[in-house]
């Protein structure tokens, strides 16, 4: 089966030119320079931005520097003369939902970019419903397609495991992990596939797929966030959206979060996000049902315990809030 995606109608292969004599015998440098690569390419950067935005996640982020540095090196080693093959770069990332695993994605598509590993700083992010189709032959063009679109970058392939359904001889998953396999060898150089989702179950995806699991280099498993890591980033989230916790407001929404982790659908980074949403909804109808005239910055800014006691998280007799769904208007 053929793929050719990188193929152009109108592109046209031009003769070599001979090579200069002189160019010929230039002889094979001797050394380097990290400093003037690091410099053109801004990888640090990007590994920065890493270090800042996502709160704790050390390991992924030790994992990813490795990897950057690993790319980096092979880039020196190759301007040298010295043997420097692509390595393979599909990864997988474990973890549970809201643990940055898409943020970090992002992220790994920018280090490759800057390294002239992809074409384009993109992520195609998809599922098994963008794969998979459910009737027969409705599932190469659609997965084929999928991979159209993500050529020169990253495919990421969220709840990857639903891909296949051992129980079900008639699904038609098989078939777009037979075109996955074929692509992610043949296209190596020019696309990434990241594969995701929960670790036990991602476990049973590649045990049930060794060709698949051959493929895959890097198995970077993604922890999930305490208490303090949450109020790290939930103080994040208020700081870059120009809101702050009132007196008392910090300790209530942290007794907030000591109740949500123990409840169904709780999804970390992302439940946070969603609980704040919630917490400015509260507090923008609570000064519009003020009916003051004039309202101060301060007051604008300012999250009152109030705001996230009205939470259903604090009534012990009912379910939490789906907050696993996004507020209006928070997308």
């Amino acid at each position: 089966m053929s793929f050719q995606f990188g193929m152009r109608p109108a592109e046209i292969v031009a003769e070599p030119e001979e090579a200069d004599e002189e160019e010929v015998d230039r002889p094979i440098a001797d050394e380097a320079d990290l400093g003037a690569v690091l410099s053109e390419t801004n990888v640090l950067e990007v590994l920065d931005q890493l270090d800042h935005e996502l709160i704790a996640l050390r390991p992924v982020k030790t994992r990813i520097r490795e990897i950057a540095a690993l790319l980096l090196i092979d880039k020196l080693r190759s301007e040298v003369g010295l043997a420097s093959e692509r390595p393979s770069l599909h990864m997988s990332f474990t973890g549970n939902p809201g643990t940055g695993k898409t943020t970090v994605a992002m992220k790994m598509a920018q280090v490759l970019h800057r390294l002239g590993y992809i074409e384009e700083a993109r992520v195609v992010a998809v599922t098994r419903d963008d794969l998979v189709g459910q009737y027969v032959g409705h599932t190469a063009p659609k997965t084929k397609e999928v991979l159209r679109r993500a050529y020169g970058g990253v495919l990421f392939i969220d709840e990857a495991y639903y891909l296949y359904k051992a129980e079900n001889e008639r699904d038609y998953g098989g078939e777009a992990i037979e075109i996955l396999l074929q692509v992610m060898e043949a296209e190596r150089d020019n696309l990434v596939v990241i594969f995701a989702g929960y670790k036990d179950r991602m476990d049973d995806f590649f045990r049930s797929n060794p060709g698949l699991s051959s493929r895959v280099a890097h198995h970077i498993d993604f922890p999930d966030y305490d208490v303090d890591e949450l109020m790290a980033i939930a103080n994040l989230m208020m700081q870059n959206q120009s809101y702050v916790f009132g007196p008392g407001a910090e300790d209530t929404f942290r007794d907030y979060l000591e109740r949500r982790v123990t409840r169904p659908r709780f999804a970390h980074g992302r439940s946070v996000r969603n609980s704040i949403d919630r917490a400015r909804l509260r507090q923008a109808n609570r000064l519009f049902g003020s009916g003051e005239g004039v309202l101060s910055r301060q007051e604008l800014m300012t999250i009152s315990p109030d705001d996230i006691l009205q939470s259903s998280v604090f009534a012990e007799d009912h379910e939490p809030e789906d907050d696993d769904l996004p507020v209006l208007g928070s997308m």
